[in-house]
């Protein structure tokens, strides 16, 4: 996927990446899945860029994300503040727009350990609190993918207090969870259970 990059057509224009990649796997008799891959396993670049929709580029796309962040995580590089050199939160939107547009219902917590058991071997727990922390940035760019899509804060704050990333939930999970609650909470029975709560918290307190 990452072969065309060492070509001079890649060097002299670098925004040919993956593109040039897609020709020289057709020119050279590849599948067209891997052509295809070769190219879309870059995307999404951008909030509204397309994401892969081929289930080998889905595959490479989120490997090669995914291999990324655990990598800066695992050396304790991580974005600060506004400081993102390495475009990591990109990294991190791409795979959470992957699964959600393609409903993929896997473990991002399952995979992620998976990954730095095989990298580190013995040495895995001199890495494992790796795994909560980047799940914990996971949830920071879901929140804030959320909130774009316009979900209210309270609702996703109290689903990820129910079941988390940390917790090893599926991220599908999560986001249905969230669009159950809000549609529950505009039914009669939600808004009286809400009710019912708040007098019942009032009178506690």
């Amino acid at each position: 996927a990452k072969a065309d990059l060492v070509t001079e057509m890649v060097g002299e224009f670098p925004e040919l990446q993956g593109l040039m990649g897609k020709y020289y796997a057709l020119a050279q008799g590849e599948d067209d899945a891997v052509a295809h891959a070769c190219e879309d396993h870059y995307k999404p670049q951008g909030p509204n860029d397309l994401v892969p929709a081929d289930p080998v580029a889905i595959a490479v796309a989120l490997a090669d994300k995914i291999d990324t962040l655990v990598g800066f995580w695992a050396i304790d590089e991580k974005p600060t503040g506004s400081k993102d050199p390495y475009a990591l939160r990109r990294a991190a939107l791409g795979v959470i727009r992957i699964i959600l547009d393609g409903r993929i219902k896997i473990s991002l917590r399952g995979i992620v350990d998976s990954h730095l058991q095989n990298s580190y071997g013995k040495q895995y727990l001199e890495v494992a609190d790796t795994v909560d922390l980047l799940m914990v940035f996971f949830e920071d760019r879901l929140e804030v993918q959320l909130r774009e899509q316009k979900a209210r804060h309270d609702l996703v704050d109290a689903v990820l207090s129910a079941g988390s990333l940390v917790q090893g939930y599926p991220l599908i999970l999560i986001v249905d969870r969230v669009e159950a609650l809000g549609k529950f909470l505009e039914t009669d029975d939600g808004k009286n259970l809400l009710a019912g709560t708040k007098r019942a918290s009032n009178i506690l307190s």
